[in-house]
């Protein structure tokens, strides 16, 4: 099961299902919510409650909190990040882009004010569209780089504040795609949440965008994780 983070939707992962889908493995890719880790965390084991057999969880940017958060689930084997955050208990995603200098999310969103029903109001945060191409895809062509910001997904502001209750990492094998020219979480935050984990590491020079412009080195690290809890 693949899953999306925020500003995006599944369809990153279409190289990743089509590379996964000719080795033989069935893939779903669900759309995240991307309003809270409690939210999305309760819709993926909903998910997880319609699959028979053992699950493999992978997930880009902050998908890996939902992934971390649900992944206690019994039926999940292993946990696959590709530039995804890896939280612990505790935790917020917005406390791993602060615990290292260098990410440039901070500085390249935008909060917006919405009117709810009840006439409250809410905030969801989009990804500024002049800056998502060089800050997020550098090595995506900027044709698809240009569809991606087109057809981004809100992220409720509670995606990003709200701290998680679990870790599946403290008790499931995880892998890390760790990406070497990522600008939006720090390279010395991947390094430092894969090696807390004991994860398995695989760097790639690549952008935030990996399940774009490296789609095989992602499911290359998929299969490795299936073929180990098979082995």
């Amino acid at each position: 099961m693949l899953l999306h983070g925020a500003f995006e939707d599944a369809s990153i992962w279409n190289r990743v299902i089509q590379r996964l889908q000719s080795d033989g493995y069935s893939v779903i890719a669900p759309a995240n919510p991307l309003q809270g880790v409690s939210i999305d965390a309760a819709y993926l084991r909903s998910v997880l409650d319609r699959i028979e057999g053992p699950v493999i969880l992978a997930a880009h940017s902050y998908g890996g909190a939902v992934i971390t958060e649900a992944g206690v689930d019994p039926k999940v084997k292993a946990l696959v990040y590709a530039a995804a955050v890896m939280p612990a208990a505790g935790e917020a995603a917005e406390q791993l882009l602060d615990r290292f200098p260098g990410s440039s999310f901070p500085t390249s969103t935008e909060p917006v004010t919405f009117t709810l029903p009840d006439g409250t109001t809410g905030t969801y945060l989009l990804y500024q569209a002049d800056k998502f191409h060089s800050q997020v895809a550098a090595d995506v062509p900027a044709s698809e780089a240009a569809l991606m910001v087109a057809t981004q997904r809100a992220m409720g502001l509670a995606a990003l504040t709200e701290k998680l209750t679990a870790a599946a990492w403290t008790t499931k094998p995880s892998y890390q795609v760790s990406t070497l020219q990522d600008l939006a979480i720090p390279l010395a935050e991947q390094r430092f949440e894969a090696e807390r984990a004991g994860a398995h590491v695989t760097e790639v020079d690549s952008s935030h965008a990996v399940t774009v412009s490296r789609p095989d080195v992602v499911a290359d690290v998929i299969e490795q994780a299936a073929r180990a809890i098979t082995d």
